[in-house]
């Protein structure tokens, strides 16, 4: 039995849980605020942030132009304005795109250069990072990355949309309350949730996972199976909506312990060239194609059937009752019938969609319980396009 577990994050969970954000030792004086869209303005989350900050006399700064794939420029931009505002940390409030945004504009807000210089894999050049990142502080208003509870931000750089973290981009402190969920719209809740999910399902699977990444992952998926269509039904149900977020919390764990598989490549590869497609959505397109190849390669059908149990198929007994269960649960959710052709992807792309999978995230690919031939990540595109 051998792992290693580094969670330095402070997690504050539950209801009411940003009211006490005031109470809490801030990691500085004046912060870069880090979101996008209109939901945080519109249901008063950023002026709620902003009454906290004042009751802790702490001023701020707000960049709000980050998208739902985040890019490159964005993140120079907002590190810019860290910089000449000197700000001394950062708030990312909203969804994963605006605190993974918080985690690279804290790399740069505290380096020179680009911020592409640091990154491993594509046309990343993997330099070495001089400078630790200012603070950062996660405030989440959905449940589908876990970025809350682990080191890793995924930023698009043209077609490339990578992932990068390392043990300082780590929140210093989240903020983790369900009652800000209430107001994401039940095909978002899908969306974000099989994220979550997803998290969990490739952590467990993983070659590197652990004993310990486990015990979170097994939670995690038994959560999401026990309460997500409940969340997307009726988003007023706290308590689908609070296991929904703590299973989203715990496979941020998962991935701190374990790590996403090459199903977050394909993905990533798909929404570089289509900004438009939601990361949830893409995964979920995917993964029946995904877990089928798995499912017949054999490589790991105990863990495939312990996650078909967790899922709620408490009479599983081969690798294939999990594909069933995960279908199962994309219906329930009213998702089970997404295609990559409903966001205007381009079949003849799907060919340097697969290489790019590889290109800017093989190390994925690296921790597959089944080796995934360049013919079957084509193969699970061009099933799943439709």
């Amino acid at each position: 039995m051998n792992f290693n577990f580094y969670m330095p994050s402070k997690v504050i969970f539950g209801c009411g849980s940003l009211e006490k954000l005031h109470k809490q030792k801030l990691p500085g004086k004046k912060a870069l605020i880090v979101t996008g869209g209109t939901s945080v303005k519109k249901y008063g989350y950023l002026k709620r942030l902003e009454e906290q900050l004042d009751k802790a006399n702490v001023n701020y700064v707000l960049f709000d132009k980050i998208l739902p794939n985040p890019i490159k420029d964005h993140v120079m931009e907002g590190a810019a304005l860290a910089k000449k505002e000197n700000c001394d940390f950062v708030i990312g409030i909203g969804g994963g795109s605006s605190m993974d945004s918080s985690k690279s504009i804290a790399i740069m807000a505290a380096n020179d250069g680009d911020y592409w210089d640091y990154i491993f894999g594509g046309t990343g050049k993997g330099k070495p990072i001089p400078n630790d990142p200012l603070p950062i502080v996660a405030i989440t208003t959905t449940a589908g990355t876990g970025t809350e509870a682990d080191p890793w931000t995924v930023i698009t750089n043209g077609n490339e949309k990578i992932g990068f973290g390392y043990e300082k981009t780590y929140p210093y402190l989240s903020i983790v309350d369900p009652e800000l969920m209430k107001t994401v719209p039940p095909k978002l809740t899908a969306y974000q949730g099989f994220d979550a999910l997803f998290h969990s399902t490739e952590g467990y699977i993983n070659k590197i996972a652990s004993e310990m990444s486990d015990l979170f992952a097994l939670k995690a998926i038994e959560l999401i199976g026990k309460s997500l269509a409940d969340a997307v039904k009726d988003g007023n149900n706290m308590e689908a909506r609070e296991n929904v977020a703590m299973a989203n919390t715990l496979s941020g764990i998962v991935e701190s312990t374990s790590s996403c598989t090459s199903e977050h490549s394909m993905e990533h590869a798909m929404s570089a060239y289509y900004p438009k497609l939601e990361h949830g959505a893409g995964l979920i397109i995917i993964s029946k194609e995904y877990y089928t190849v798995i499912a017949n390669s054999h490589d790991c059908d105990e863990k495939m059937i312990n996650m078909a149990k967790a899922l709620g198929k408490k009479d599983a007994s081969k690798a294939m009752d999990f594909v069933d269960a995960l279908v199962d649960l994309q219906k329930a959710c009213g998702v089970d019938n997404l295609k990559l052709s409903d966001y205007g992807m381009k079949k003849e792309d799907l060919p340097a969609i697969a290489k790019n999978a590889k290109f800017a995230m093989g190390g994925l690919f690296e921790c597959d319980p089944h080796n995934f031939t360049d013919e079957e990540v084509l193969s699970v595109l061009e099933k799943s396009y439709k």
